[in-house]
């Protein structure tokens, strides 16, 4: 919270944070507002695929064993590839392969439930499911 404010983000009565009313903020923050780990003090980052510190431990390798195991039994069967939240950051993990699987495959279904970012290539528009909404407020309305 602190970082978004001393990029001139503005937060209302929600806690819901918006642009400052000149619409510019500060793209960087100071370095004491970087989160330290708790352990060793070090900076915590993100969990992501951009050097050797992405986990990949004995649980990780196990899960993607069955997860590849579950795709093999499943190649020619009725599937659906329900992706929920996967923006443009990092497609190649999540929707791009199942957009191709779903292509090879003509009784899977593609579902996608993502806020301003649910698309599909049009090869799988008739077997695909795209809801522009926030996951939250969608849930929300089922329960």
């Amino acid at each position: 919270m602190n970082a978004m404010e001393s990029q001139g983000f503005v937060k209302d009565g929600n806690g819901i944070f918006a642009m400052p009313s000149g619409g510019v903020v500060r793209m960087e923050i100071d370095s004491s507002l970087i989160p330290k780990c708790p352990i060793d003090g070090s900076d915590v980052t993100m969990n992501l695929r951009s050097d050797d510190t992405f986990l990949e431990d004995g649980g990780w390798h196990r899960a993607s064993a069955a997860y590849s195991d579950f795709l093999r039994r499943h190649e020619n069967l009725q599937v659906l590839f329900l992706e929920l939240g996967v923006g443009s950051n990092t497609p190649v993990i999540i929707k791009y392969p199942f957009w191709q699987m779903t292509m090879e495959n003509e009784k899977a279904t593609y579902a996608c439930l993502n806020y301003k970012e649910a698309y599909c290539p049009k090869e799988i528009e008739d077997r695909s499911v795209c809801i522009n909404s926030d996951i939250d407020e969608l849930l929300d309305k089922l329960a």
